[in-house]
């Protein structure tokens, strides 16, 4: 099994910038957990005063996470997992999951924040039968992304895409046909599981005050770029819409309003 040592040099000095918030360390920071600078907090504690209304989203990322491996591994099959743009180590992350139903999964994290590259040996525990490995690679170049995750998966079986809340930091149409150029390469029976924060008025005004703060620019989906993601695929019911409606633990219950700016999809290539 390949580590993070493999993906990049430690003797080099990591180069992270304390002075300015940054997204992985941001949303660790509202997930509750310990990863984060005080320039993360004080942005974090502004926008949920802010805008209080906006402060689930996070947390509804990470619980569809958790429901849709859950579906793909135990009531799928799916044992092949590309978590891309994983951030930092939380509860629950893919390989716990995936795991938890199918001890012999594989799991590939990928990412290139230098915060995340520090915390990745979080990320490399597995069960004996599974794998995890941690890839320092970059999203826009797929060429480079799928060949060194081939040494840890196999390509020419189904494998799980996922880009959770990530690619905002994208522009629109340039990530719609880069997770199509991702799912054109991978093989029949694959799936995509991503996320995004939806253009609604509130999620469009915390992003230009994240922005503002400093923060590299998180660019919100209407409903007809996130659908584009999936373009070609099948989608898996209830569809494109707010992930904490989607396959929820306990459907009589309506989510809080706080976790809906969240949209996203499960979808399966033909």
């Amino acid at each position: 099994m390949s580590t993070a040592d493999d993906a990049h040099d430690r003797t080099a000095p990591l180069k992270i910038d304390t002075t300015v918030p940054h997204s992985a360390r941001f949303w660790n920071y509202w997930l509750g957990g310990d990863d984060w600078y005080p320039v993360d907090k004080e942005l974090g504690d502004a926008l949920r005063e802010e805008y209080p209304a906006i402060a689930g989203i996070a947390v509804a990322s990470r619980e569809f996470l958790g429901r849709a491996v859950r579906h793909l591994a135990r009531d799928v099959g799916v044992r092949q997992f590309l978590d891309v743009g994983s951030g930092l180590p939380t509860a629950e992350n893919t390989h716990q999951v995936a795991q938890r139903y199918a001890p012999d999964s594989r799991i590939v994290y990928a990412d290139t924040d230098p915060t995340v590259l520090l915390h990745s040996q979080a990320l490399l525990t597995s069960t004996p039968e599974g794998a995890t490995t941690y890839l320092d690679a970059d999203v826009m170049d797929v060429d480079v992304m799928l060949e060194r995750a081939g040494a840890d998966l196999d390509l020419e079986q189904p494998v799980a895409l996922m880009l959770l809340s990530m690619l905002g930091h994208i522009e629109p149409d340039p990530a719609a046909e880069l997770v199509q150029e991702y799912m054109r390469r991978l093989p029949s029976g694959s799936y995509l599981v991503t996320c995004d924060s939806i253009d609604d008025p509130v999620v469009i005004a915390v992003c230009e005050d994240y922005a503002a703060a400093g923060a590299a620019p998180y660019y919100p989906r209407s409903k007809e770029q996130l659908a584009a993601t999936a373009a070609g695929l099948d989608l898996l019911p209830p569809g494109l819409g707010p992930i904490a409606r989607w396959r929820p633990d306990h459907p009589e219950m309506e989510p809080p309003q706080d976790q809906l700016y969240q949209w996203g999809l499960v979808a399966r290539k033909p």
